[in-house]
C-alpha cells in the first residue's frame, strides 16, 4: 500500500467519523487541491439553539465574509455569533470561528504574527461549554509554512487554564487538508475537540469540496459553509458560500 493510498484511507475514515458526529460544532479545513495549484480553506458553522441557528454567511464586495442574522427579529445575543470568519490582508488569508479574525487581521497589519495575536485571546466566555476558538492562516508570503491552525480551549470545561495549541504545516499535501473543529461531539457541557487536526480529503473543484463537507455535516444542526481557494503564485481567490434554506 502506497503512502498516498494510506493517506486517502485515513482521510476518508475521518470524513465518515464526521458524518456520524451529530455536533462537531464549527470547523476549519486547510489544505491543497489534488493538482497542487490552489490552497483551500473550508469553514462551517452549526447550531443547536434558535439564536445560533439564526445565521447566514454574507459575502462582501471586498472578499470578506461576515455572519448575519437570518431573521433580525429573532436575534437575542449577537456577541458570539456575529463576526467576520474570513478576512485577508497583504497575501495573508485568515479564517476563524469568532471575532479573533479581527485580532489576527489587526496584528498582521501592525507587523505582528498569527501567534502573537492569539496570545491575547482565550476560549469563548460561554460557560459551561467554554467553546474553543479555532483559527487558520494561509500567508502567501511565508516561505517556511504553507498554513497554520490553532485552537485555544479550556482545561476540562473550567476556567483554570487556557490550553494553546498551534499546528504549523511546512508544505501542503496535494489532495488533502487538515481539519479542526470546536467540539468532540454532542454533550452537556459540550466536550472540546481532542487531539491533533485530522487528515481529510480535498478536490480540485470548489463546488465538489463544498458538496462533500455540506453533505457530511448533520442535517439538523448544519447552518452555513464556505470554501475559499487561493491560487499558488498569483494569489487569485475564489469563494463559494452555502447557506441552509
Amino acid at each position: 500500500m502506497t503512502v498516498t493510498t494510506t493517506r486517502a484511507a485515513q482521510a476518508d475514515q475521518y470524513v465518515n467519523a464526521l458524518n456520524n458526529n451529530a455536533y462537531p460544532g464549527r470547523g476549519i479545513v486547510i489544505g491543497a487541491t489534488p493538482d497542487g495549484t490552489r490552497l483551500v480553506q473550508v469553514y462551517w458553522i452549526m447550531g443547536r439553539s434558535e439564536n445560533s441557528r439564526n445565521r447566514v454567511f454574507i459575502q462582501e464586495e471586498n472578499g470578506f465574509v461576515r455572519t448575519e442574522a437570518k431573521d433580525p427579529a429573532k436575534l437575542t445575543d449577537p456577541s458570539l455569533i456575529i463576526y467576520y470568519p474570513v478576512r485577508h490582508a497583504n497575501g495573508a488569508h485568515i479564517v476563524t470561528n469568532g471575532d479573533q479574525t479581527d485580532t489576527i487581521y489587526e496584528a498582521l497589519q501592525a507587523g505582528g504574527s498569527f501567534e502573537s495575536a492569539l496570545a491575547t485571546r482565550t476560549y469563548e466566555p460561554d460557560a459551561p461549554n467554554f467553546t474553543p476558538r479555532i483559527s487558520g492562516l494561509v500567508d502567501t508570503k511565508d516561505r517556511q509554512f504553507a498554513y497554520k491552525l490553532s485552537i485555544l480551549k479550556s482545561s476540562g470545561n473550567t476556567e483554570d487554564q487556557t490550553l494553546r495549541h498551534t499546528y504549523t504545516y511546512e508544505k501542503a499535501l496535494p489532495g488533502f487538508g487538515h481539519c479542526i473543529h470546536t467540539y468532540q461531539g454532542d454533550g452537556n457541557p459540550l466536550p472540546s475537540f481532542q487531539g491533533e487536526p485530522a487528515l481529510v480529503p480535498l478536490a480540485n473543484d470548489i463546488r465538489e469540496i463544498a458538496d462533500l463537507y455540506w453533505k457530511t455535516l448533520n442535517e439538523e444542526n448544519k447552518i452555513s459553509l464556505l470554501v475559499k481557494t487561493i491560487q499558488v503564485g498569483s494569489g487569485e481567490t475564489e469563494l463559494l458560500v452555502v447557506n441552509k434554506d
